[in-house]
């Protein structure tokens, strides 16, 4: 009985934002993008795409997403919305982090990313145009993903922290007590393996195009960078997502190499009561903010 009163709510739900999407006009970069994706599909193997598009999208993305906050160390304005003021980056943590990042990325995830063309194939994952999901649809499952993912990196990165392995795998990503967006996939290959299993989780449980794969990368890239940006922006559209951790939340756990555990939501460190520390320090600063007006 509760199956099918889910079903029936889920099947309502969908109808109802498919009823939405049909009255919103027609997107403008639709067009051109079914035309650059059918152009790639004719021009390029699938493992061509599946590995070497990966990379390709992650790389792009991962240092566009990393480059407001690099610019921002070199705007006055922005310093202002620095959490860590008094920590400010240098030249020579970003150049040591850039040299470890591209170590990881081509020496530990690339051997990884290869691994998805032989994925796609043997779970039949299209890649045609005709089959690929509505936008509403990649929107729910790169959040069952991210929902996935966050809770294999709060229990996982948990015990990362643990006294007997801490300085063995984790206390590298810890270096920079002052985090900046690049250092988000600043870690040792070890962790990059550990805590990466989660980001997979999900692409195997929920994938069913090719295009979720880079849809969630880019969801997955955006969150991280975010929270290790060392600045905590007002406007910022992602602290309106219900639950989200963010910046301010991150850059407590590295400036003080505990609580806050998870990656992208709250909920768990609030189950298990690993933000106490934080939550009390937010207190604080609120009460000196207040004495500063």
């Amino acid at each position: 009985m509760a199956a099918n009163e889910s079903i029936s709510i889920f099947s309502s739900a969908s109808l109802a934002v498919e009823y939405v999407d049909s009255l919103l006009p027609e997107n403008p970069l639709q067009e051109p993008f079914k035309n650059a994706w059918n152009y790639m599909l004719n021009n390029y193997t699938k493992f061509q795409i599946a590995t070497w598009g990966s990379l390709i999208v992650h790389e792009v993305l991962y240092f566009s997403f990393c480059l407001p906050g690099f610019l921002f160390q070199f705007i006055p304005y922005m310093k202002k919305y620095k959490i860590q003021k008094d920590k400010p980056e240098t030249w020579e943590n970003q150049w040591k982090c850039f040299k470890v990042l591209l170590f990881n990325h081509f020496c530990i995830q690339l051997p990884l990313i290869c691994g998805t063309y032989y994925f796609t194939e043997y779970f039949s994952i299209p890649y045609d145009w005709e089959t690929m999901p509505r936008w509403y649809m990649l929107l729910a499952r790169c959040f069952g993903c991210a929902v996935i993912e966050d809770t294999w990196h709060y229990f996982l990165h948990r015990l990362l922290h643990h006294k007997r392995i801490y300085k063995y795998i984790h206390k590298i990503h810890h270096e920079f007590q002052a985090p900046f967006g690049m250092e988000a996939e600043y870690a040792h290959p070890l962790e990059t393996i550990i805590l990466g299993t989660g980001f997979f989780i999900g692409i195997m449980l929920l994938c069913d195009h090719v295009i979720l794969l880079w849809a969630w990368v880019t969801v997955r890239l955006i969150e991280t960078i975010d929270v290790h940006s060392g600045y905590d922006i007002p406007l910022n559209p992602l602290n309106l997502i219900p639950f989200y951790a963010g910046s301010r939340h991150h850059d407590f756990h590295h400036m003080n190499f505990i609580g806050n555990y998870a990656s992208t939501f709250t909920w768990w460190d609030r189950i298990f009561g690993t933000d106490s520390q934080f939550n009390a320090y937010n207190e604080k600063m609120k009460k000196v903010e207040k004495k500063t007006e």
